[in-house]
């Protein structure tokens, strides 16, 4: 079971880097690249503790959807989301945030399992988790963005 884990040090206080991390827009707009668009659940603002969306993005050359629900929240400390359904046998995504002098540490830990067995797993050895960083790291580029700068008004005010 592969696990990636990426400490992103951001500029800016840990509410707003907590929000901007809850954003469906900011999400959406990080993922330009894949056109991920939520279709169902929770598609605007923040998503909270038990709520849930349904994305459908563009991956290995193929459209796929997955849902996630948030099943854990400690408000501007930490959250998980889980999936519901989708290509996946299973994937947790735990968000940690800690308040450092000039800004905040975000710290992600996702843990995901494919299925097909060998097959499956030696996929997520050689393509799927730099598939899975590279897709990370381009969302926290874009929360360390719009955190740091005044573009955050434009998602949470």
């Amino acid at each position: 079971m592969p696990t990636i884990h990426l400490t992103t040090v951001i500029h800016a206080p840990r509410e707003r880097v907590f929000d901007l991390s809850r954003s469906i827009g900011l999400h959406k707009k990080s993922m330009e690249r894949t056109k991920e668009e939520p279709i169902k659940g929770k598609t605007s603002g923040l998503i909270s503790l038990g709520e849930w969306v349904t994305w459908q993005a563009k991956h290995l050359g193929k459209l796929r959807q997955l849902t996630t629900k948030i099943t854990a929240m400690d408000k501007n400390v930490h959250f998980t989301d889980e999936m519901e359904e989708g290509d996946f046998t299973f994937m947790k995504h735990d968000h940690y945030y800690k308040e450092i002098g000039n800004g905040t540490v975000m710290i992600d830990l996702m843990e995901f399992g494919t299925p097909y067995g060998w097959l499956g797993r030696m996929v997520e050895r050689f393509y799927l988790v730099n598939y899975m960083t590279k897709l990370l790291c381009l969302r926290n580029d874009t929360i360390k963005e719009y955190a740091e700068s005044d573009k955050w008004r434009v998602i949470l005010d």
